[in-house]
């Protein structure tokens, strides 16, 4: 079988896209990143793949800051198709996917969220859970669908609240569980496990 072609799309410093180089390096993932996209053009996600020699774009969102305009996610679309690409990873990407690019790629666009969803979609979620008081947070991977992390569940990992949490230290421990998730999620969508 083939590595599975990747394509990352995120809006900040990659640490998810990081976990994904990692867990290739270490033979844990048959896959390889084939392009790398951000939304901001100082985005710290394009770093980490230059670093790689993986190549880099910035996203035409139109002028728009927090849009994704039809026309840039259909022209995504035909680039990604173009290269190949099996699967798109979001990975802290900040602008809604909808019809163009899920219609491209069906089931096959995966989002990785700070929350034990359905609970606490939308931005900061690990605040959100502390916030309500909940006892236990976590992480989700799951299928993009043209809602706000609304789509179906592939895995989840558990992470206790404690009681001196503070959000940083919360979302430090999310995104420890996050950087093992993101990869058992690619290799289960994939058909790798």
């Amino acid at each position: 079988m083939t590595k599975a072609r990747l394509a990352v799309l995120g809006s900040g410093s990659g640490s998810n896209c990081q976990s994904i180089f990692d867990a290739i390096d270490q033979g844990t993932l048959d896959a390889e990143v084939v392009l790398v996209l951000s939304d901001h053009e100082n985005a710290y996600i394009l770093e980490r793949a230059r670093k790689r020699g993986v190549p880099v774009e910035l996203l035409d969102c139109g002028g728009f800051k927090n849009r994704f305009p039809d026309e840039s996610q259909a022209a995504l679309a035909a680039k990604l198709k173009g290269l190949g690409v099996d699967l798109v990873c979001l990975a802290g990407f900040m602008r809604l996917v909808k019809a163009p690019l899920l219609e491209a790629f069906p089931r096959r666009i995966l989002n990785i969220h700070p929350s034990l969803l359905p609970a606490f979609p939308g931005v900061e979620a690990w605040k959100q859970a502390l916030e309500a008081g909940e006892k236990e947070a976590g992480c989700t991977v799951h299928y993009v669908d043209a809602g706000m992390d609304t789509g179906e569940i592939v895995l989840q990992a558990r992470v206790p609240v404690l009681p001196d949490d503070s959000p940083e230290s919360l979302h430090a421990r999310i995104q420890e569980q996050e950087h093992v998730l993101y990869p058992a999620a690619i290799r289960k969508v994939m058909g790798m496990e």
